[in-house]
């Protein structure tokens, strides 16, 4: 990943796998097109090296927990990702850059509004992360403020309670995780038909004819950890459209396009690096950069409803047909 400082804009170099398209659904895989810098191991790792995430005192915020890094590595908290236990489930509001050895308070947004007792002294993961359109709430909503602790609270919220109906679904607590643990048995018939493949650094999930979100990370093998998870949430808004129209193969191409015309602000991180927010007539997203490396990017098609409360200041660079940023 590269810096163009000519027109101060962050590349992504990668490239576009061929779209993969059952029952209508179709995925098209991302791979990096030239090596990353960055080194970071995913959050699935370091749980397992002694990271642990944790309210942030015995009494709990809403709004935000303790992360401690005790391993020798940077950890990448991607945004959106889920994390259950403690007092309640939450997903992480932005993409984090934990520093090796370092302790901190990053904010986080809950999803299951019914219960507040502790679970456990301290979150894990859960392999799987909300809907997009949970996710794509959350983005909209924290466009000015990313850091700012409750933002987006009501906003995720009415998502998963909204997400829940069109399923027909009912849970105690209003947890989100157990709609997808009550569709799993089907949403595991369309993540098991787009399994990873070797290099992919991410991916683009298109239903209706057209693409509606994407996520990528610099690094494959932090994205291995993250593809299931990641497919697991695109899932359960595709299930509405199964057997509907598949995304074109062009349809990639012009998604990645509006995200190039697209704004982006920088702003302070919850960690290391720079905090992104992309505003399009088309497209809402957030990213990460660290050291000119754009380590994370989540993009959403927007309808038209991106808030307009904050003009960015400086744009993406545009994709070429090889990949973004050449």
């Amino acid at each position: 990943m590269t810096n163009e400082a000519a027109d101060n804009t962050t590349t992504l170099p990668t490239q576009l796998g061929e779209p993969i398209s059952y029952r209508g659904i179709t995925i098209t895989p991302i791979f990096p097109s030239r090596d990353t810098v960055a080194e970071y191991i995913s959050y699935a790792a370091a749980a397992g090296r002694g990271f642990t995430a944790t309210e942030v005192d015995e009494s709990g915020s809403v709004g935000e927990v303790r992360v401690k890094n005790p391993t020798g590595s940077r950890v990448l908290l991607y945004d959106g990702e889920e994390i259950a236990g403690a007092k309640q489930d939450r997903i992480i509001n932005v993409a984090v850059m934990v520093e090796a050895g370092d302790t901190t308070t990053i904010p986080v947004s809950c999803i299951e509004s019914g219960r507040w007792y502790r679970e456990s002294a301290a979150f894990r993961p859960t392999g799987r992360t909300p809907s997009p359109q949970v996710r794509r709430s959350k983005t909209l909503n924290l466009a000015a403020a990313p850091l700012e602790r409750g933002r987006a609270q009501s906003a995720v919220w009415d998502a998963v309670s909204l997400k829940q109906r069109e399923h027909g679904f009912t849970s105690g607590t209003s947890k989100h995780g157990d709609l997808i643990e009550h569709e799993r048995p089907r949403l595991e018939e369309f993540v098991n038909a787009f399994p990873l493949q070797p290099g992919q650094c991410g991916m683009m999930l298109g239903m209706n004819g057209r693409i509606v979100t994407m996520d990528v990370v610099s690094r494959p093998d932090v994205y291995a950890d993250l593809h299931r998870p990641l497919l697991t949430g695109y899932m359960l808004d595709a299930l509405a459209h199964v057997d509907g129209t598949a995304a074109a193969p062009e349809a990639a191409e012009e998604f990645l396009g509006a995200l190039a015309s697209a704004t982006r602000t920088p702003g302070p991180s919850a960690g290391l690096g720079t905090d992104l927010r992309i505003n399009g007539a088309e497209v809402v997203g957030s990213g990460l950069e660290l050291d000119g490396e754009l380590i994370q990017l989540t993009a959403f098609r927007t309808d038209g409803d991106s808030p307009q409360d904050e003009r960015p200041t400086t744009r993406i660079a545009r994709p070429t047909r090889r990949g973004w940023g050449h």
